[in-house]
């Protein structure tokens, strides 16, 4: 499938998901202590650096942008779905929230001073990343963080149900944190550090810090 096709569907998908999406991760921060612990990390590397202009890319509904807001990030939102982004402005209203592509990142050249992409990575075709990577790399001020969070493993599987039973048609990409980490480091990148999640359950999560 080509480009437009599965960005399409992905778009469609979580149109039709987002406000059941939205409820179900409404506290997903609040009952997750290590995830927390990344986004406090994250804000603490902004800070570091001088702060500015972050960009939470496949931001959703808009939670995590929140909850860096409240950490004193001056951060805002992408996503790709419409709709996620009005539930994203009907539940955090004067943060900033717009419709767009990671992969054709519609932001100036060093105009953010972090980066982050929760879990937004995982759609994204293989041959797609190096891409996606490029404009991170594109739009992040020199020597400022950069955090992927993803599913760590191999291979990938077609969700056509979620969220509240709705229908979908993405394909979700598991993979392993040694290959993401190469990736970055191919883009120009420097990683500063790995985590597992639940590393014995049957989905664990990666994050990568790097700048």
């Amino acid at each position: 499938m080509d480009a437009q096709g599965w960005l399409a569907d992905t778009r469609a998908s979580y149109d039709t998901v987002a406000v059941s999406y939205a409820d179900q991760v409404r506290n997903a921060l609040a009952e997750k202590p290590y995830l927390r612990a990344i986004a406090a990390l994250f804000a603490d590397l902004v800070h570091t650096v001088g702060g500015g202009p972050v960009a939470d890319v496949g931001c959703g509904p808009g939670h995590v942008t929140a909850h860096l807001r409240e950490l004193g990030v001056d951060a805002f939102g992408i996503d790709l779905s419409p709709t996620m982004i009005d539930v994203a402005r009907r539940d955090h209203p004067g943060v900033r929230f717009e419709v767009g592509s990671m992969t054709d990142l519609a932001l100036p050249d060093d105009s953010v001073a972090g980066l982050l992409a929760w879990w937004s990575l995982i759609h994204i075709p293989d041959n797609d990343v190096p891409v996606v990577l490029a404009h991170f790399r594109r739009v992040l001020r020199p020597g400022c963080p950069l955090v992927l969070g993803f599913h760590e493993g191999d291979g990938s599987r077609l969700k056509t149900e979620g969220y509240g039973g709705h229908p979908m048609n993405v394909r979700i990409h598991r993979r392993p944190l040694a290959r993401v980490a190469a990736w970055l480091r191919e883009a120009g990148f420097t990683v500063e550090a790995e985590m597992l999640l639940a590393p014995s359950e049957r989905s664990p999560g990666a994050v990568l810090f790097a700048r």
